[in-house]
């Protein structure tokens, strides 16, 4: 069932208990809870080290929102590779077809929004806004047709939208950590481009880059994210994932190199503890609980962080001497 909790059939120890006992959560976090919740617990936080690393670049172009029109065009693509499933007499869900389709659509958003800033003199928010809206209707109308067929195997399409972390198999865990090693392996080769276009396009142009095709592989790496997550966290839940991890780590270093570590750091915490939460709360939604804790740790880095957080800023203006008022006019010379 989408947005069931990972580890509610290998984890709980009775089907009346509401939550683990400490033992069997501690079990859970040193992954030795059993198989199932291993697996689970192994593929979240791969892939919030994949989506925390390829968030880095398109936050500081501040292009984050494009991760969301990419997001929601995923979804005409899975609504077709699953029509393409029925097609060839299956019951359509498989994911050999539907995440190409995802893949294939989210590259048609992408190449729609760089077309629409390139050759118009429309803005890049308003191209963001147009594709999102045109392909995510697109996606509705299409899962409106599918609800309509006389198969059973439609109502595993809402997996896709809000996440579906208990059904994740080994197979597929397996895929989200290939998927994200292979993203921390090309932001390593090609760290010093992405560099150069992320902080000064102008001189990664003079000094001969191909700026627009740099700026494509970026934002490849967050579409090949966004595909591997799309049965894990869903379309919806996906965009946190690689949007806030970054923020956070910008809390906490000027340096790229290390902003991008702990980017994935920190996106990989967020799916260890939010499926460890989600194993601990059976009723409560994995995806959701790896967002709320994205959000938290964004929440003390926000407070704690000793660069830019609350209380290190408050502390440093606390020590700095008052500033000397401009002099105002002389009231006395009336």
């Amino acid at each position: 069932m989408a947005g069931a909790s990972p580890h509610r059939k290998s984890a709980l120890p009775s089907a009346e208990s509401e939550t683990l006992p400490a033992g069997e959560t501690l079990a859970v976090l040193a992954f030795s809870a059993g198989y199932n919740s291993s697996v689970v617990l192994a593929g979240v936080v791969a892939l919030g080290i994949g989506a925390g690393v390829a968030g880095v670049f398109p936050f500081l172009r501040r292009r984050a929102l494009v991760s969301d029109a990419i997001s929601h065009a995923t979804l005409p693509g899975v609504a077709l590779g699953f029509l393409a499933g029925i097609a060839l007499g299956g019951s359509g869900k498989h994911l050999a077809l539907i995440l190409p389709g995802a893949a294939a659509t989210g590259i048609l958003g992408l190449l729609a929004i760089q077309w629409i800033r390139n050759h118009t003199r429309l803005t890049e928010d308003t191209a963001i806004g147009s594709v999102l809206s045109v392909f995510f209707g697109l996606g509705i109308v299409l899962l409106s047709h599918i609800q309509t067929l006389g198969t059973g195997g439609q109502a595993g399409l809402n997996s896709f939208l809000l996440g579906s972390t208990a059904t994740l198999s080994a197979g597929e865990a397996w895929f989200i950590g290939g998927a994200s090693l292979a993203t921390v392996a090309i932001v390593g080769l090609l760290l010093k481009e992405f560099r150069a276009v992320a902080f000064d396009e102008a001189f990664a142009a003079a000094s001969g880059w191909n700026v627009a095709r740099i700026d494509l592989v970026m934002l490849g790496l967050l579409l090949v994210v966004i595909v591997t997550g799309l049965r894990t966290v869903g379309l919806v839940l996906i965009l946190a994932l690689v949007i806030i991890p970054p923020c956070a780590a910008r809390l906490w270093t000027d340096r790229l190199g290390r902003m991008v570590m702990l980017s994935g750091a920190f996106g990989g915490l967020a799916g260890w503890t939010g499926g460890t939460a989600s194993a601990v709360f059976p009723d409560v939604p994995a995806g959701s609980m790896i967002v709320v804790a994205a959000g938290a740790i964004f929440a003390v880095s926000l407070i704690l962080s000793p660069v830019r957080g609350l209380l290190a800023r408050a502390s440093r203006r606390g020590r700095l001497p008052p500033q000397p008022r401009a002099p105002g006019p002389d009231r006395t010379a009336a």
